[in-house]
């Protein structure tokens, strides 16, 4: 039997918050146990008794603003995965959020599988930041280093369709749209990306893509 991730919804838009409920509904390995308009209410939440494995929290919140509500968690809730939903893109609200405690970092228009991975991703203990955002990172650090260094060397060995799959992740497509395009599953996707993170020894998305262009293994 299947473990069951509980999730607390910290949205203040009651439409985008109905709408993640539904979208999360079908899925039958997360379950929404509390709503929360802002971070008094995920505070009481927890205070009551309920215990969720993570909370989805938007860093634009009246009350508790988003990175203060996740020093708090990650201070008296240390057990609990904090993912981001937000429409703020940069770098210093990242960082702040990341640094804060967040284990995960999405953007509002990312789709569901997405949203569904993250999660899964941070209850294993792992860090997550949907590709957009982990390509917009990657071209600052690379703007920032030496574009002549030398390549880091490496005996990992990436098998032809692992480099279809990674051309296509550093070119921002969903786990989702890569099956359709290579004509398999999502579930295959999402086993071979993991794949690619164990054997490469990264964590995330940005990493991984970092990881293979010093590498070469794509260009």
């Amino acid at each position: 039997m299947k473990t069951i991730i509980k999730v607390l919804l910290a949205e203040d838009h009651t439409i985008v918050r109905n709408g993640i409920v539904a979208l999360l509904d079908g899925e039958p390995e997360i379950k929404i146990i509390a709503e929360a308009r802002n971070g008094s209410e995920v505070l009481q939440h927890l205070r009551s008794g309920i215990e969720p494995d993570v909370i989805i929290t938007d860093i634009n919140m009246p009350d508790t603003k988003g990175v203060e509500l996740i020093s708090i968690l990650n201070a008296n809730f240390p057990n609990i995965k904090v993912l981001v939903l937000s429409v703020l893109d940069d770098e210093k609200n990242i960082s702040q959020a990341i640094d804060a405690g967040a284990s995960g970092y999405l953007l509002k228009t990312v789709d569901i599988d997405t949203m569904i991975f993250a999660i899964k991703q941070i209850t294993l203990g792992n860090k997550y930041i949907c590709t957009n955002i982990s390509l917009k990172l990657l071209a600052h650090i690379n703007r920032t280093n030496n574009s002549n260094r030398t390549p880091l060397k490496s005996n990992v060995e990436v098998s032809k369709r692992e480099i279809e799959i990674l051309k296509l992740i550093a070119q921002g497509y969903t786990n989702s749209e890569i099956a359709d395009k290579l004509f398999t599953s999502k579930r295959t996707i999402e086993g071979n990306r993991q794949n690619l993170l164990d054997k490469t020894g990264t964590k995330n998305t940005a990493s991984l893509i970092n990881f293979v262009v010093r590498n070469r293994i794509i260009d």
